[in-house]
């Protein structure tokens, strides 16, 4: 007899067998994401591309056919025409005032809004109210109920105490305008100081207390530290949004009086003087600057989360 010998069969390794199946299953669940995707590429992506391209052409649109490439120069205006350089600085100017007061407006009542008294819920509501109000419509409020020199509500309170009637808006232009975006944003500010507030080590704070220490001892050593990254925070995300405010500007001061900041500048040389790659080149360093601001933004978020995490 002669005897048989099958050579032995190679076993496939499971995790070569199971990574087919593990890339469809990945795949499967992002799947009904990539609607989203394609979407948002389409609507956000592809604009900025194409005004990325359109800022390195000289290009008026009364004049189509005589627009031709010009590299750098339309970055080099915007950053060296006086006009333009005004806009940078009253946007910088613009952002600072409104997010400084609004986070010290929204910690006070934050702080007010986090003790126990009666009503607390409906005070909430009506203090976050401003928030939800469609920025066009605040700021037409701001000029037409409030500014107006005629019948406006601060110069009707001015009249009953027999004061002067300035006209608003005229006579502080671009402190009108912060006025109306402080209101605003001050519930923004509020809501995040408020869920700090709300994370905070309440035994900690007993503690101190049993301690001796003071209502200001325990704000200046426990709750300002602790709320640091909600100020950064709130800072941030208004800075993000007011750097890019058109409404209240255009709405208020059409963009006179020394008002015009560097989107309401964009509008202008867009849709005024036509001058579509110089307002391209303007748009994209408002979003340079935003995307700056995002990231310390969303690197404090992170951090955030991480405290969070290990906290828990």
């Amino acid at each position: 007899m002669t005897a048989t010998t099958t050579a032995p069969i190679a076993a496939t390794p499971v995790h070569a067998r199971s990574a087919p199946s593990t890339r469809l299953r990945a795949w499967a669940t992002r799947a009904p994401l990539l609607p989203a995707l394609v979407f948002m590429i389409a609507v956000t992506q592809l604009p900025f591309v194409a005004t990325l391209v359109i800022s390195f052409f000289d290009w008026n649109a009364l004049y189509p056919k005589a627009r031709h490439f010009t590299g750098l120069d339309n970055y080099r205006q915007v950053l060296t025409d006086a006009d333009l350089r005004h806009s940078v600085w009253t946007t910088v100017l613009l952002t600072v005032t409104v997010v400084l007061v609004s986070l010290v407006l929204g910690l006070l009542l934050a702080l007010l809004l986090d003790r126990r008294f009666k009503g607390r819920g409906v005070v909430r509501t009506l203090l976050i109210a401003p928030f939800l109000v469609v920025p066009v419509a605040a700021a037409l409020l701001w000029k037409h109920v409030l500014y107006n020199p005629e019948y406006g509500l601060f110069n009707g309170l001015l009249h009953y105490v027999g004061g002067p009637q300035p006209d608003w808006i005229s006579r502080t232009p671009l402190m009108a305008v912060e006025a109306s975006l402080v209101w605003q944003w001050t519930p923004f500010m509020m809501l995040i100081l408020l869920a700090g507030l709300q994370s905070r080590d309440h035994q900690q704070i007993e503690a101190a207390r049993v301690d001796g220490a003071s209502d200001w001892q325990i704000f200046r050593h426990l709750t300002l530290p602790h709320l640091r990254r909600y100020l950064e925070l709130g800072a941030l995300l208004g800075s993000i949004y007011i750097v890019q405010n058109f409404d209240a500007v255009f709405t208020i001061t059409s963009g006179g009086l020394g008002t015009a900041n560097l989107p309401y500048t964009v509008y202008q040389s867009f849709y005024q003087a036509h001058e579509n790659g110089l307002a391209s080149a303007a748009g994209v360093l408002v979003v340079i600057g935003s995307i700056v601001i995002a990231t310390f933004a969303l690197r404090v978020v992170s951090s955030l989360f991480r405290e969070e995490v290990s906290r828990a």
